[in-house]
């Protein structure tokens, strides 16, 4: 009996001395396979807490370099190394480093979902999870640029109380989420819960009842009472939803919030970078050193 690609995966994963990151976002094959789950900020510190040889990180390309900054004696492969995020090429270390001059005082937030030449040119990084508590910790006197998410941005300015110019970057795929969806959803499920990424868009996000991030969504569902949910962020998440929630029911606030470029990472993928490794991620210096104490300021923040 020939061996599964599963089973092949596995084999191999033990062979590397290999961990398997994958972000909630992923195909639900792969969710399944790996060894974590979860959002930018969980997998930020699970990478710089593992002490395997090889990471395999099945996201987009953004996660990946973080995961090779915070992990500079480990091999770090992706799946398929064209699965990029239009967000992240939206801003580019030439036009912040324009902006800056600009803005001379100002502290730069970076969301992850960035390169890592802009994180580089940033004062601190931060994911979905805690980008208020990061403009939160910084001094009040200063003002803060953040790039590349407006939408991210703008919803923790205002969670903040800070103010802050925004750089005029989005996620092609949240903004496909309208404030008609959230109301056709209600309007389909009327006992259920809205609960939004903060990467939509103001109105989106003011017509729900929880803003969070993948985890902070998890965390809600799991915790609430309610059995019914509208979900308005990418679609891939509803399978972990539906995993750790059975007896509940999750809807996509639409079916059209789906990246492409997420979904790119496949197990034959997985297999073929293992097994010949292959498209591995790494960052030069000096840009490495620079990004890496971005991204660490934001790990120092509880």
């Amino acid at each position: 009996m020939s061996e599964s690609l599963i089973e092949k995966l596995q084999r191999l994963k033990r062979e590397r001395r290999a961990v398997i990151l994958a972000h909630n976002y992923q195909r639900p094959e792969v969710q399944d396979a790996a060894d974590y789950v979860g959002d930018s900020l969980g997998l930020s510190r699970q990478a710089a807490r593992t002490a395997a040889d090889v990471i395999l990180f099945c996201g987009v390309d953004f996660m990946a370099e973080t995961a090779a900054l915070l992990c500079p004696g480990r091999k770090v492969l992706v799946p398929e190394p064209r699965a990029g995020c239009p967000m992240a090429n939206m801003a580019t270390a030439r036009e912040l480093r324009r902006l800056k001059e600009t803005h001379p005082d100002a502290a730069v937030v970076c969301y992850v979902n960035s390169s890592a030449e802009v994180k580089a040119e940033s004062d601190v990084c931060c994911t979905s999870a805690n980008a208020v508590r990061v403009l939160e910790s910084l001094p009040p006197e200063r003002e803060i640029l953040f790039v590349p998410d407006q939408s991210l941005g703008d919803y923790a300015a205002r969670k903040s109380g800070r103010k802050v110019v925004l750089w005029p970057g989005y996620c092609p795929t949240h903004h496909r989420i309208l404030a008609e969806d959230i109301h056709h959803a209600r309007a389909a499920h009327p006992g259920a819960l809205v609960v939004a990424h903060p990467e939509c868009t103001r109105d989106v996000l003011d017509l729900s009842d929880h803003v969070a991030s993948t985890t902070g969504i998890l965390d809600f569902c799991r915790a609430s009472s309610a059995r019914e949910f509208v979900i308005g962020t990418e679609i891939g998440l509803l399978h972990r939803l539906a995993r750790e929630n059975p007896g509940k029911a999750f809807f996509p606030a639409t079916p059209h919030s789906d990246c492409p470029n997420m979904k790119l990472n496949t197990i034959e993928k997985m297999v073929w970078s293992l097994e010949d490794m292959i498209h591995e991620v790494r960052v030069e210096e000096p840009i490495a050193s620079r990004a890496r104490r971005a991204i660490e300021r934001m790990l120092a923040i509880p």
